[in-house]
């Protein structure tokens, strides 16, 4: 029997066809301990060192784990950046890293999956009009594969949320400078993901409105809280994500990533158990959330995605795809395809 690798679990409905729509790749050098107790004593940290590494090699064990993955999309991560040149176009460096692994892939010598069969990169909104060479160049560095770009947002006024992550500053969805270089998304016909945290609902609300035509997906169903400042809070700020999620449901322009929520910001007690939790109580912490989403959304603009190698720090990567089909067990097989494969082909441009 195909099980779920290292958790014994039975591979729900392995035939069906999955596109993941997010996923990283990167090869961290590890750093020296001297002086960095506080940032590795922070979760997300302590689940992202876990993983110091996870290249072509490890994306392919992975996926080879018993579901039908058929193709992924990368997402940016800081990972290779160029060590020279002007600091705008280091982040060109990622994307030809990626396209060499995409290109690894397309051989076909790994079989028909196509790993990072879309891009997502990097670049810096906050350039204005002068994202726009940069955005080309990361256009030509994808050869085919760039679809658009990350910039993230995230930021609470409790540092201790974001740990090392933090030093952003509130309001950068906001800011005319950034909107002037999001503006040269629509000139070249890109996509942009968002993250945030889920305070920040109301600024991509706005964005959005702002800019209708610009096709935009909200990561990790906006990253519900319940850690530091937040701990015990998350049901009393559901109400105020699932009212913000239903309001930016209403700009057509918007899909959403049905995921990330074995990272440490929303404070299941499934993380980093010992043993991992089963996709049973997985379904059953992150059920409220995506069922809110498909319902706002409609499954035509929902993706399930597995964040990986991130949400390793809640369990492997067969457990997790067992727990969203656990989730989506009532749906109709139709909308089973958009959930796992049709939005994601579609939104990232993907034949899969």
């Amino acid at each position: 029997m195909t099980t779920a690798a290292n958790a014994g679990e039975a591979i729900l409905e392995p035939d069906l066809p999955i596109v993941d729509p997010h996923h990283h790749l990167w090869d961290r050098i590890a750093p020296t301990r001297e002086g960095l107790a506080p940032a590795l004593n922070h979760p997300f940290i302590a689940a992202v060192m876990r993983v110091p590494r996870y290249l072509f090699d490890e994306l392919l064990a992975d996926t080879r784990s018993g579901h039908n993955i058929r193709a992924t999309v990368f997402l940016e991560c800081r990972s290779m950046y160029r060590a020279g040149g002007p600091e705008e176009m280091r982040c060109i460096g990622e994307t030809e890293f990626v396209n060499g692994v995409a290109a690894m892939s397309a051989s076909g010598l790994y079989g028909d999956f196509r790993a990072c069969a879309a891009i997502v990169g990097h670049v810096d909104m906050r350039l204005g009009e002068k994202a726009k060479p940069v955005l080309e160049a990361q256009v030509a560095a994808g050869n085919g594969r760039f679809r658009g770009i990350r910039h993230s947002a995230s930021y609470d006024a409790d540092s201790g949320v974001l740990g090392p992550l933090a030093g952003g500053s509130p309001g950068l969805y906001l800011d005319a400078k950034f909107r002037e270089g999001f503006k040269q998304l629509g000139k070249l016909g890109l996509s942009f993901d968002a993250w945030m945290l889920e305070p920040q609902l109301p600024d991509l609300i706005d964005l959005a409105q702002a800019f209708p035509d610009t096709p935009i997906v909200l990561d990790h169903v906006g990253t519900p809280l319940g850690m530091a400042s937040y701990e015990g809070r998350r049901g009393e700020r559901f109400p105020v994500w699932r009212d913000n999620i239903r309001k930016l449901a209403k700009s057509q322009n918007v899909t959403v990533k049905l995921g990330g929520l074995a990272m440490p910001f929303a404070g299941f007690k499934s993380f980093m158990t010992e043993p991992p939790a089963s996709s049973e109580l997985l379904a059953e912490e992150w059920q409220p959330y995506i069922e809110t989403c498909v319902e706002a959304f409609g499954v035509n603009r929902c993706m399930f995605e597995s964040n990986f190698p991130v949400d390793s720090g809640s369990c492997n990567y067969a457990t997790l795809w067992n727990a969203f089909k656990r989730i989506a067990a009532n749906f109709s097989p139709t909308e089973k395809t958009a959930l796992f494969s049709g939005t994601a082909a579609k939104f990232y441009r993907i034949d899969a």
